[in-house]
């Protein structure tokens, strides 16, 4: 047989009942009604309760207090000890009234509990166990086009270009704390990017060990960031963490550290080296274009694809050689080189001195090219000079950013 009680639930008082009720009653008010009263009903039971328990609490101190006069009144004899004794009498008797009022009151709340007392809505249930869970902000996610991306480093460097550099510029790890802790600002990608520019740059200028330092700082930097992300926090909550454990000089951790780091620099040797070679084509480039003769071609290319004999008329700068040499070669053959030439201006075509035959229309060749014979000339020497001279003649290359460096 079940021990469970299940006579509470015969008798339960629910303000809106759908009891049929008269016409001329509001339904809806008689609801509104019933559930004041109720409510009424356990306003006035909870108050009675806080009076009684306040009130058995003020007569329990004032007997403590008249039990203490008592005490000390017997013990030195004093004259008002007959006026202490009827004081406490009536306190014991006002406390026994308390205590029938609180042993009144359990009562009615052990009838409750035993269902003498109809449950309502608001006391038929109860919180088993409750738990509150705050939903944590979503981070937001700016999703930034290149243009927007570019204009935003660019405002950046403008304004904190001084700070990173001074940053790149230090050399121990407290000096570095200490430095982004002032200036929280800087612990951003937009540093990291700068000093990854800076980098390369001074890789070109052939500045090793100053870019080597400043790509120590960039890893530096390059770590907080990965932390942050990888805790979900913002990067200036990383610093102290990164400083603390990377002092600590553990092996694992170091290592992982020296290997980035190397990883980079080359990076940027050879990313240094394709811009410089990129600069230098541009060079060469940018001067061929200024070496095109007049029909579009290359003195200097025209000069190596001459026959040897040709080579050394315009060495020699001799035009009755010249002239001979053209005479004694087949027509078709003179015709191309000539032409060649001419378009290119390593000959210069004149009305005076009767000049070899380069064409059909008999035009008249009388003037050796000396500028373009100079231009080869110093093409030469600078291919002797080597790389070296040209990329100290190459302007500086634009900044790239650290996705050209990855």
């Amino acid at each position: 047989m079940s021990t469970i009680n299940y006579s509470k639930w015969d008798h339960i008082e629910i303000s809106d009942d759908e009891d049929d009720t008269h016409p001329n009653i509001d339904t809806p008010s008689l609801f509104r009604w019933r559930h004041q009263a109720r409510v009424d009903r356990m306003e006035q039971s909870k108050k009675e309760k806080e009076d009684l328990n306040k009130g058995l609490t003020d007569f329990q101190q004032k007997k403590v207090e008249i039990q203490q006069k008592l005490k000390e009144a017997e013990k030195n004899q004093l004259p008002d000890i007959n006026k202490l004794q009827l004081e406490m009498k009536e306190i014991e008797k006002q406390e026994s009234d308390w205590r029938a009022k609180e042993e009144e009151l359990k009562k009615k709340r052990s009838n409750k509990e035993m269902g003498l007392t109809p449950l309502n809505i608001d006391t038929i249930c109860h919180d088993g166990k409750s738990k509150t869970i705050i939903n944590k902000i979503a981070p937001k996610v700016e999703v930034l086009t290149e243009e927007e991306k570019a204009e935003r480093q660019q405002v950046f460097v403008k304004k904190n270009k001084e700070k990173v550099k001074k940053f790149g510029m230090l050399r121990q790890y407290k000096d570095s704390q200490q430095y982004l802790t002032d200036n929280p600002e800087l612990v951003c990608e937009e540093s990291a990017n700068y000093l990854v520019i800076w980098c390369i740059d001074l890789e070109m200028e052939e500045k090793h060990e100053l870019m080597s330092h400043v790509a120590h700082q960039l890893i530096v930097l390059n770590f907080i960031l990965e932390l942050a992300k990888s805790m979900d926090i913002h990067p200036r909550g990383c610093v102290a963490p990164f400083f603390n454990r990377i002092q600590m000089g553990e092996k694992q951790y170091m290592e992982a550290f020296n290997s980035e780091l190397d990883a980079f620099k080359e990076r940027v040797k050879i990313r240094a080296k394709e811009k410089l070679d990129k600069a230098i084509q541009e060079y060469e480039e940018e001067e061929r274009q200024k070496r095109l003769g007049p029909g579009g071609l290359d003195p200097v290319e025209v000069f190596e694809s001459l026959p040897q004999i040709l080579k050394d008329c315009f060495d020699k700068k001799d035009i009755a050689l010249l002239q001979q040499v053209v005479a004694e070669m087949p027509q078709e053959e003179a015709s191309y080189h000539i032409k060649r030439c001419v378009d290119s201006g390593l000959w210069v075509p004149g009305g005076g001195d009767q000049g070899p035959q380069g064409d059909d229309d008999g035009e008249e060749y009388d003037e050796i090219n000396e500028g373009a014979l100079e231009q080869e000339s110093k093409k030469e020497s600078e291919e002797e000079k080597g790389n070296k001279e040209s990329e100290k003649e190459t302007d500086k290359p634009k900044q790239v950013s650290t996705e050209e460096v990855d």
